[in-house]
């Protein structure tokens, strides 16, 4: 039996694009003489599907229509589909065509076992289908326990949203022999049509899998997710505004890898407290992509809207003219660029600053997409790097910026020529948020792993760092809870208010629920606190 299985690129609410496709592949599939063609999990609708739209009548019988044109087609080769229309009861889960109609899985030649990502939900066979319906993470691990039979993983390729969350498909389709090993794999993030026959799959030896580090696993994914992001939203042209720091720097060089320095233009916006250490490295970064540059200074413009302000009647605090020079820079700058040349303006915040809100309303957090918004700052520095050294082949994004201490230069306290800057310790902060993020931990686990001494082991940073930045209980204590009520207070109130989210882990923001209910301390934290500070 020859069987075809199809890594197509899905375009979620397009039955008919979607569906062209399918008829075009299936017709390649016959003419190179397969028996079989096996399409990944809701390719004809795709997954992410707004909930009005299913409910819509009218969808529903387009979405049949479609489905009848592929009946039609499956003229001498089954065709097999799982899951298409679960929210259509006329058609079955696990669907078999073939020569205008659905077919008894029992009158296919071999006895199939089906699988929807780790869940078994059908049947036992001497192959088994599965079917890959999550999105890409580079952290994702699919192991296969089957034995005594093949398998056969079929995903999708290309993007979809939930609205606020962007998450890229990289097809993961592969062919795993009755001793769980790889024996055929389709090139991640690619549309391709491959074929195996099943009678040779336990004759052919196993493959031995390249290493993938996790910094190139991150570049494939954003690359592409971006790329697909603009085309499907119709845009070319990106404004990115660069500061000097690691965050711009890397944005500007994706796009421009993904657009080409033409469609890139790249602004710095200094106002007085902006050294000149970052504005000539800004430039420098310009010159080695070679992308349009523009100095748009925003002193004067800040110092009038602190004047219209002090004229009514409002004290301006430092802090107040920290957050309107980022909202001058985004709101007003950028985003008048970015109208002006029919394009948009890009969001650079990483995770860390997602996490606890360290950011500006209206400013820096605004944009048409964050595309390093699930990365941690440390993923950032490693993306720079392997950017300069794999995909430019050449320093584009100068060692200066990654050296230098990450600063906001919103006042004389970030000024990064005496080595200040955020209130941030990355190589801590990080792993600290993270464990908020991503392990879902509470202060409570935290501050009892600081008691017993073995918080950095569990969190991943270096040792000796908690030491080194809080010599004391209480200066730890005060740091933790810190950033717990950002967290879990305003900090949640921008992550709702910020651009939609590229997704490369399994816990992006936007992916799950969040309240604004504030911050709690649980009562054994509490308790755990008052110990710690009365020794």
């Amino acid at each position: 039996m020859r069987i075809a299985y199809a890594q197509m690129k899905i375009s979620a609410g397009h039955p008919d694009v979607n569906t062209e496709k399918i008829l075009r592949l299936i017709d390649e599939a016959r003419t190179q003489g397969a028996d079989v063609i096996i399409f990944p999990y809701m390719s004809i609708s795709g997954t992410m599907i707004s909930d009005n739209d299913l409910n819509k009548k009218s969808a529903l019988n387009d979405l049949r229509y479609w489905m009848s044109e592929i009946i039609s087609a499956s003229q001498d080769i089954f065709v097999i589909f799982v899951a298409e229309y679960a929210f259509l009861p006329d058609v079955p889960q696990f669907a078999i065509i073939k020569n205008g109609k659905f077919i008894d899985e029992r009158k296919f030649p071999v006895k199939i076992k089906v699988a929807l990502d780790d869940e078994v939900f059908r049947g036992k066979g001497r192959l088994c289908l599965r079917f890959i319906s999550v999105p890409f993470s580079f952290d994702r691990r699919f192991f296969d326990e089957e034995i005594n039979r093949p398998v056969i993983h079929v995903g999708c390729v290309g993007i979809q949203n939930t609205g606020k969350t962007v998450y890229t498909f990289d097809g993961g389709s592969a062919v795993f022999n009755s001793r769980g090993e790889v024996v055929q794999v389709a090139e991640p993030f690619k549309e391709c049509l491959n074929f195996i026959d099943l009678e040779k799959i336990d004759k052919m030896p196993a493959l031995e899998l390249p290493k993938i580090s996790e910094a190139e696993k991150i570049y494939r994914a954003i690359s592409f997710g971006v790329k697909n992001f603009l085309e499907q939203i119709g845009m070319k042209k990106v404004v990115v505004g660069v500061s000097g720091g690691i965050d711009s720097a890397v944005a500007a060089a994706l796009y421009t890898k993904v657009v080409g320095a033409e469609n890139v233009y790249l602004v710095n916006m200094p106002s007085k407290f902006n050294s000149s250490t970052t504005k000539n490295l800004s430039e420098q970064l310009a010159k080695n992509l070679g992308c349009k540059y523009f100095v748009v200074p925003i002193q004067e413009s800040v110092d009038w809207t602190v004047k219209q302000l002090e004229s009514v009647g409002f004290e301006v605090s430092s802090f107040v003219k920290e957050n309107i020079q980022a909202r001058d820079r985004s709101a007003r700058i950028l985003a008048a660029i970015a109208a002006s040349v029919g394009g948009v303006f890009t969001c650079n915040a990483n995770k860390a600053e997602s996490t606890v809100g360290y950011a500006t309303l209206y400013g820096d957090e605004a944009g048409f997409l964050s595309a390093l918004a699930d990365l941690w700052k440390y993923q950032v520095y490693d993306l720079a790097r392997y950017m300069n050294e794999k995909i430019f082949g050449r320093e584009v994004i100068p060692q200066g910026i990654i050296d230098i201490v990450p600063s906001a230069e919103l006042s004389t306290a970030q000024n990064v020529d005496e080595g200040k800057g955020d209130p941030l310790r990355y190589d801590y902060h990080d792993y600290l948020f993270r464990a908020f993020a991503e392990i879902n931990l509470s202060p409570e686990e935290i501050l009892n792993w600081y008691a017993c001494g073995e918080l950095e082991k569990n969190i991943g940073c270096a040792e000796g760092l908690v030491e080194k930045y809080f010599p004391t209980a209480e200066e730890f204590i005060a740091d933790l809870e810190r950033w717990w009520k950002a967290f879990k207070g305003m900090g949640v109130a921008k992550r709702i208010q910020s651009p939609p989210i590229l997704a490369v882990t399994d816990c992006p923001y936007g992916s799950f629920q969040e309240s604004q209910n504030g911050w709690h301390f649980t009562k054994k934290y509490l308790e755990l606190k008052n110990n710690l500070l009365a020794r």
